[in-house]
């Protein structure tokens, strides 16, 4: 699902008022967003040198619970301390920071992971920090999940959410594929890392599935995406309401296409 920002356009790492908001609800947050999968966490440990992870946007630490029940150690760095607490209280390292102001400290570390978070980092000083903090050979590595509703959901999201935010340019016109909007996000992310001028070619990986959503299931969900993040209860509820009217519409659920795409690139040693 992409990632709406109130306001003036702006490149997703710029708006840190939509980046810093998602620890408004961590309960929520950890438990409706999903976990990824088990295929992608084995490819990146195969691709790095060593055992040593930094978690870059870690969150609630959903992914760097998967990589510390798979033996690996993980430190996570995380702009919003209410999402950092709560990793915390699960088990996660983690420092408070944005990843382009954190300072190592002379840390070194055979993989930068980001889940569901490297579009809020700037998309050419973020891949040449994960360079100075890799050992040779290291791996880079962003990742996020891909997927859409039924189109009658998702417009039924996008008129509610023109009717409380009117004239928000994140909004206008219809809904956009999450397919096409992830895509061209990994192409930037791709870029950036070329940029950096200290990586291999970057890769692009994919793991496609499915994933059925209740009513209740998809309404927790989306106070937890960009943009909702920000809407007053009053608003948020009336874009709860008219979701869930579209979710019942459609026999109180849907199974969609979920898919995880990746951008990897290894330090050139």
């Amino acid at each position: 699902m992409p990632t709406l920002t109130q306001g003036t356009p702006q490149e997703p790492h710029e708006a840190r008022q939509t980046a810093e908001s998602f620890g408004v609800d961590t309960e929520r947050y950890d438990r409706a967003r999903p976990a990824y999968p088990d295929a992608l966490i084995q490819r990146i440990i195969a691709a790095s040198p060593g055992p040593d992870l930094l978690d870059v946007g870690c969150g609630t630490g959903i992914e760097a619970r998967q990589f510390l029940a798979a033996g690996r150690t993980v430190l996570g760095v995380e702009p919003d301390a209410r999402m950092a607490a709560f990793a915390r209280r699960t088990g996660v390292e983690v420092e408070v920071a944005t990843f382009e102001d954190w300072d190592a400290a002379g840390r070194t570390f055979d993989a930068v992971v980001a889940g569901q978070s490297w579009h809020w980092v700037d998309p050419v000083a973020g891949p040449a920090k994960a360079a100075r903090v890799l050992r040779p050979g290291g791996l880079l590595t962003a990742f996020a999940h891909v997927y859409d509703a039924p189109p009658p959901i998702a417009e039924a999201l996008a008129g509610a959410l023109r009717r409380v935010l009117p004239g928000a340019p994140a909004v206008a016109g219809p809904p956009k594929a999450a397919q096409d909007v992830y895509r061209q996000m990994f192409e930037r992310f791709a870029d950036g890392i070329r940029q950096a001028g200290a990586f291999g070619e970057p890769e692009l990986w994919r793991f496609d599935g499915e994933r059925h959503y209740t009513r209740a299931e998809w309404l927790d969900l989306l106070p937890t995406t960009g943009g909702l993040t920000q809407l007053r209860p009053d608003d948020l509820a009336r874009v709860l309401d008219d979701v869930g009217a579209a979710v019942d519409a459609a026999g109180g659920g849907f199974t969609t296409a979920f898919t995880t795409l990746a951008v990897a690139a290894t330090l050139r040693s």
